[in-house]
């Protein structure tokens, strides 16, 4: 795998013997259908296809079955992301990250630049980061990156295994009839809705809980202390919706929004906090624990 200077990540393409092509421009253009024929001469004419040693390649040049050619994604446009994310913590194994709000974890859709890998990849030089988990775009806090390829599967593995207690915070209005329930440890099904957005509860076998505890009261809002129990998609906002108190700035619960393409509101964000981590390091035997930086407002 290659990066350019960016730190955006190549991907490989393997050209098969059993075909042939008229030229390298033919085969990307069969390959990968979905791609207009023009985004491919884009890229060839910026160097962004290339030779697995790092040397461009035409879109007139000749097939050469049995090789693989290395290519970069390339974006008309991109969202600006203007918060910066802070280095909490690195070794040699892990670099710990304190995310802002709006900012994915990973490449994906319209973001490729604006990404706290990519960001990550170009202020530490590390080319081999990769997240061990994930949170949403729309949440901020504790992101944890893997340094090593050959480590990464240990330190999943602890999410896996739910061998990791992570600390969440929100913001979600203030009620009397829960507060008097509270502490309490929900549990419901989750499941995916008729929009691919959102997730629904369903009747069936619980998947997945939440420890819930009000730690302030500052009517008609308050602050909460959320700890998973398990991963499912969206699972502190669904729960915390189900409850009749849906997260300050959610977009998605219990109305789902438009989606904002490239004009981002920047003053109503999600507040939802990845606030603390702890974890036994699999690779020093470590006791770990972080503790993120930001406040909700």
């Amino acid at each position: 795998m290659k990066v350019n200077s960016e730190g955006v990540s190549s991907s490989r393409v393997y050209l098969p013997a059993d075909k042939r092509y008229p030229s390298l421009l033919d085969f990307f253009i069969n390959q990968f259908p979905h791609i207009e024929q023009g985004e491919w001469q884009s890229r060839f004419n910026e160097g962004l296809v290339m030779t697995v040693d790092g040397q461009p390649v035409s879109s007139g040049d000749a097939y050469q079955p049995n090789t693989h050619l290395i290519y970069f994604r390339r974006l008309a446009r991109e969202p600006e992301i203007p918060f910066e994310e802070e280095i909490l913590f690195q070794d040699a194994h892990i670099v710990v990250a304190d995310k802002p709000h709006f900012l994915p974890v990973t490449p994906s859709g319209l973001y490729l630049h604006q990404t706290l890998l990519n960001r990550l990849k170009k202020k530490t030089g590390i080319q081999t980061l990769s997240p061990i988990h994930r949170i949403d775009r729309d949440t901020a806090g504790l992101v944890i990156f893997s340094v090593n390829p050959n480590e990464r599967a240990q330190y999943q593995n602890l999410f896996r295994d739910r061998a990791v207690k992570k600390v969440y915070e929100a913001i979600a209005p203030y009620s009397e009839a829960l507060a008097k329930r509270l502490p309490i440890t929900y549990q419901s099904r989750l499941e995916e809705s008729e929009h691919f957005l959102q997730m629904q509860e369903v009747e069936g076998e619980p998947n997945a809980d939440t420890e819930i505890e009000l730690i302030e009261n500052s009517k008609p809002w308050a602050r909460y202390r959320l700890i998973p129990g398990s991963g499912k998609k969206h699972q502190l906002r669904c729960h915390l919706n189900s409850l009749g108190i849906p997260i300050k700035g959610d977009q998605i619960y219990p109305v789902l929004t438009p989606y904002q393409e490239y004009d981002l509101d920047f003053s109503n964000p999600l507040q939802l906090l990845a606030k603390e981590i702890y974890f036994k390091d699999p690779i020093t035997n470590q006791d770990r624990s972080f503790i993120s930086k930001k406040v909700l407002d």
